[in-house]
């Protein structure tokens, strides 16, 4: 999870601070300490660091706060406002164009996910924002990145304009024209990297963007690279003027340096972030969130965001009217599955969680094979079957053990997890948890196949 070992840092000196009561200015000022450490482990820039404890001591060793009845959570208050601060205030957003094709021009180091990042936020333009995206292969350099942007393109359902090896800057200019034609409102520009920095690599950009005029220069860059990303946005905002930053592989970064360091070096928002591998694991950038997720106090409105994204509200609707009747059936067990499957990485989600409800969750994820496992036998039963399992005799488990291709066992440990369920279901119809359910998550997470990942030591 980013930011995970700067979190227990962080929350392991305010636990100092709140075990005292009234501090004083020397007490602020060894929290300071801490926290500096905390932010260069977490390969914060020397320089960002040092300017952030200084603006956090200024303010929280004024009388307002040790005179405070609370003052570790006045302090804790002032470096979540601080963190905010360094990573931007507020969430900047992609200024589309007044009239005619908005044009994106994605920018980067070869390996930094230009590809793959650009689609998925061409993903995130068509479904959350209802626009009609483009996606223009100029990266006629790299082996396969053509078809690479036509796959991931197809499994969004995203048309790919290309003209093969031609010149990077007609492809530019002649998919702006295309997507005026077809109707297309945004079109972005996968362009070629290299592995370093380099003056053809710089010239080739500027010609595209003096081409097409785009009204986005969006820089994609490795969370994990750490300080390289934040060099890498410094130059090429210096080369060609960038207009803000994609992170990727932000989920993959324990230490979340990059974030913490980019807008402060170079002035450039960070606007969107990729969390994950899958292709609609990218989410817009808010600053605030973020500093609350960093210090343990958790994300719900990203949570909420992510949650509805995958929320049918029939299908709810028609849920709760089953559990207030006592009705749970297996089909709706596997929709609750699937559903669940759906809102992604645990971990992820674990880190939108305030204090030790992110903590109990961390490291979980879900089980692939048992969800399969659960799914096949649900589906090799007859709908009679699904709705009334009551029906299901030693014949019965027989043929959907076979029809799965596994063993009776198996169907009848779902079935026994399947009548924990609707225990469960019945009690909460009535009002209330059964007894000794206070680990109703933990109940659930292994009844839906979630495990433990192991760390490695």
């Amino acid at each position: 999870m980013a930011f995970e070992g700067l979190s227990e840092k962080l929350s392991a000196a305010f636990k100092r601070l709140r075990g005292k009561g009234r501090l004083t200015e020397a007490d602020v000022r060894e929290a300071m300490r801490e926290v500096r450490l905390a932010l260069l482990e977490a390969d914060v820039s020397f320089k960002v660091v040092k300017e952030f404890v200084a603006s956090v001591t200024e303010r929280a060793v004024g009388s307002d706060v040790l005179e405070s009845l609370t003052p570790a959570q006045q302090i804790i208050k002032i470096v979540n406002e601080e963190l905010t601060a360094l990573m931007g205030g507020a969430n900047a957003k992609i200024a589309f164009a007044s009239s005619g094709p908005t044009v994106i021009m994605l920018v980067g180091l070869q390996g930094a996910g230009k590809t793959t990042n650009g689609a998925k936020l061409a993903g995130y333009l068509k479904n959350r924002m209802n626009k009609r995206p483009l996606l223009a292969a100029c990266d006629v350099y790299r082996p396969a990145a053509i078809e690479q942007l036509k796959v991931v393109g197809g499994q969004l359902g995203i048309p790919v304009f290309e003209m093969g090896q031609a010149n990077p800057v007609d492809i530019a200019q002649k998919a702006l024209s295309h997507a005026r034609d077809r109707g297309y409102d945004t079109v972005l520009l996968d362009t070629a990297g290299r592995l370093h920095i380099d003056e053809a690599l710089m010239d080739e950009l500027k010609r595209i963007k003096s081409a097409v005029r785009p009204q986005e220069i969006l820089l994609v860059v490795d969370a994990m690279t750490g300080q390289d990303a934040v060099n890498a946005a410094s130059a090429f905002d210096e080369a060609l003027g960038i207009d803000g930053v994609m992170l990727t592989k932000l989920d993959g970064d324990a230490r979340g340096g990059a974030a913490l360091s980019i807008r402060a070096a170079t002035g450039k928002p960070i606007k969107f972030a990729g969390t994950g591998e899958k292709l609609d694991m990218i989410e817009l950038f808010h600053p605030d969130r973020m500093a609350s997720r960093i210090l343990g106090m958790g994300d719900m409105l990203s949570l909420i965001e992510k949650a509805e994204q995958n929320f049918d509200e029939k299908q709810a609707a028609k849920l709760e009217e089953k559990i207030r009747k006592n009705r749970f059936t297996l089909s709706d067990y596997l929709e609750q599955m699937q559903q669940l499957k759906n809102m992604g990485d645990l971990s992820q989600i674990a880190g939108m969680m305030p204090g030790n409800l992110g903590k109990q969750m961390q490291g979980a994820q879900i089980d692939e094979k048992v969800m399969a496992r659960t799914e096949a036998i649900i589906l090799s039963m007859t709908p009679k079957e699904r709705e009334n399992p009551g029906i299901l005799n030693a014949s019965r488990k027989r043929r959907i053990a076979a029809g799965c291709g596994l063993e009776v066992v198996d169907v009848n440990r779902l079935l026994k997890q399947f009548e924990m369920m609707q225990q469960l279901t019945k009690q909460l119809s009535k009002g209330k948890l059964p007894k000794g359910m206070g680990g109703f998550g933990g109940g659930m997470s292994r009844m839906h196949g979630f495990g433990r990942k192991k760390r490695l030591k």
